[in-house]
């Protein structure tokens, strides 16, 4: 893996390659300079921000090249000039997002009602919404008119028909994995690869039935899943520092290849189909300051982690 540093202030969510124009998209939170920021695909170097927009992350349209941004409003922009378009109010609180080629629309993610948003990309058009029973993370697509959602807190995976915005079935993952905060997809062999918290483990299945193929260990804290069907792998990207690579070699048959370090906090991931590179990102951390003389041990979510070290903000690039 390499680390270039790129610097920047605030938050990070998700992580976006769109490969064909070669850009690189990062939504920064914070409430001084909320923005996305914009890099060369190939060379990491800066290109202009889209400004003003507190955002979770970024897809673009293969079709019409209109990108969207996942902030409350939606902001739409034009993914070769990088100017706004217009903004599009949803309801819910946007986070997670996918762009599905099949019929050209994005599906806006939220763990508030509604669950999911599709707009046509085309217009920006709100086409309607989709009520999951729980919380969404991540969602992949075949491409033939499918789309696979997890719902983190119901240990199951939504299916929906692209074509009615209607949920056909709730593939059941309970024992297996639970709080799934990544999906990843196999279209050619219709296998979904689902990274879960608890258990830890990758939960591997057919997506035509949801019946559970294997499960394998993968490292805690999983936050996004990949699958390049390029070199037929799998990934799973963790906020301890790993990137987990499982290998499918044949759609019976998967492996841990391999455990790459990235860096603490690179906890979610975007796949350059074009190199078959996979990108994540974070930022360095100051080690926590020493407790006082007999004050007790920093504990819970998140304790003890030191504040981020300035302008250490980094793109790790992992490749063969």
């Amino acid at each position: 893996a390499t680390k270039t540093k790129v610097g920047g202030e605030g938050g990070t969510d998700y992580i976006y390659a769109d490969a064909d124009p070669r850009r690189l998209y990062i939504a920064r939170t914070g409430k001084d300079t909320p923005r996305v920021t914009v890099f060369n695909l190939d060379t990491l170097a800066p290109e202009p921000d889209i400004a003003g927009t507190n955002a979770h992350g970024v897809v673009v349209s293969t079709k019409s090249s209109h990108g969207f941004v996942s902030s409350k409003p939606i902001q739409m922009f034009d993914s070769k000039t990088l100017m706004p378009i217009k903004t599009v109010e949803v309801m819910g609180n946007p986070d997670g997002m996918l762009y599905d080629a099949f019929n050209d629309h994005v599906y806006i993610l939220s763990h508030q009602a509604p669950h999911v948003t599709v707009i046509n990309a085309a217009d920006g058009a709100v086409l309607g919404t989709i009520d999951l029973g729980g919380m969404p993370e991540q969602a992949a697509s075949d491409g033939k008119g499918h789309i696979y959602i997890d719902v983190e807190d119901k240990a199951n995976i939504a299916v929906v028909d692209a074509k009615t915005m209607m949920v056909t079935a709730h593939y059941d993952l309970t024992g297996s994995g639970g709080t799934c905060a990544g999906l990843a997809m196999d279209a050619k062999n219709n296998i979904l690869f689902a990274a879960c918290r608890m258990p830890a483990n990758m939960v591997i299945l057919s997506a035509t039935d949801g019946k559970i193929i294997t499960t394998l260990p993968i490292n805690g804290g999983t936050d996004g899943a990949l699958f390049n069907p390029n070199t037929m792998e799998a990934f799973s990207s963790h906020g301890d520092g790993t990137l987990v690579v499982i290998k499918e070699n044949s759609p019976t048959s998967f492996a841990v290849e391999q455990v790459v370090q990235t860096m603490t906090g690179a906890r979610t991931s975007t796949l350059d189909s074009k190199t078959n590179r996979v990108i994540t990102m974070a930022s360095e951390t100051a080690p926590p300051p020493a407790p006082a003389p007999g004050a007790p041990a920093p504990g819970g979510r998140g304790g003890g982690r030191g504040q981020v070290v300035p302008g250490s903000f980094s793109i790790v690039v992992v490749g063969k």
